[in-house]
């Protein structure tokens, strides 16, 4: 008899355990940080990981430390809300409401954050590794030190955002508004610019290596010692840049608009750097050591 009921009850006996399992994940939240969250708006280091947050109103709310990865946070209103160390990977902040909040330090890897209202937000050194801020409004935004490497940001407003040292190699930000933005010493390599206004950045000591600024607004910017190898400038506004000890071997500078002389004169190389004949010549004729290739630092 056993022999017989051993087939049967193995397979029952698994359905229950995958029963249990997805129970278990579709309720992965706690239901009590759920209720405290939404009743005082005080959840620090509350588990609300995938809870159903879309609309609420967390404005103020002290949520420190708190899982709420893979929750759905569309549309809520999290203004001046706490969030430092908070855990918002794969997070749904869609169109949410997230001015002056405090999101240092906080983990948005994945996160989506479309058109979703970041003004004056402190998220110094949060981690937003492809996170999706398409749209997003950033403006005068703290992303000092955070790591956006691979981030969705085109059409992004990140005017007078400071972005000292953040890390963006790889991130998509065609046609984002960074003017006026601080951008001292953040990596951009790779990253995708066409069509930026980056109109009075400051982009000192920046790395723009293999960047791609195609038809991008770089009129009045800071670039000097800026790492420009190798990057794609054709069609870029130049005009008034500052590209005093700027790296601009391998630079792509064909049709170029309001690049002078007078500014290439103070550059650091043009080695193998592309450029329109009558520019070159001038170069050629007047800073023929520019063109020349680099002498190795020993």
């Amino acid at each position: 008899m056993r022999k017989h009921l051993l087939p049967i009850c193995f397979p029952v006996l698994f359905a229950l355990i995958i029963s249990f399992v997805f129970a278990f994940q579709v309720s992965a939240y706690d239901k009590t940080d759920f209720e405290k969250a939404k009743a005082t708006r005080d959840c620090s280091d509350c588990d609300l990981s995938e809870a159903d947050l879309s609309g609420a109103n967390l404005s103020s709310a002290d949520l420190r430390k708190a899982n709420l990865s893979g929750a759905d946070l569309s549309e809520a209103n999290l203004s001046e809300a706490n969030l430092r160390k908070a855990k918002l990977s794969d997070a749904n902040l869609r169109k949410a409401k997230l001015s002056d909040a405090n999101l240092s330090e906080a983990d948005l890897s994945g996160a989506r954050l479309s058109e979703t209202n970041l003004r004056n937000a402190n998220l110094r050194c949060a981690k937003l590794r492809g996170a999706t801020l398409s749209e997003a409004f950033l403006i005068g935004a703290d992303l000092s030190g955070a790591h956006l490497n691979g981030a969705e940001l085109s059409a992004a407003e990140l005017s007078a955002a400071n972005l000292d040292c953040a890390f963006l190699s790889g991130a998509d930000l065609r046609n984002a508004n960074l003017s006026s933005a601080d951008l001292r010493k953040a990596d951009l390599s790779d990253a995708e610019l066409s069509g930026a206004d980056l109109s009075d950045a400051t982009l000192e000591r920046a790395d723009l290596s293999k960047a791609t600024l195609s038809n991008a607004n770089l009129g009045g910017a800071d670039l000097s010692g800026t790492d420009l190898s190798d990057a794609t400038l054709n069609g870029a506004n130049l005009n008034g840049a500052n590209l005093s000890n700027a790296n601009l071997s391998g630079a792509n500078l064909m049709r170029v608009r309001r690049l002078t002389i007078e500014q290439l004169s103070s550059v650091e190389t043009l080695y193998k750097a592309e450029l329109d004949p009558e520019l070159k010549k001038q170069v050629k004729d007047e800073y023929p050591h520019l063109l020349e290739e680099p002498k190795s630092e020993e």
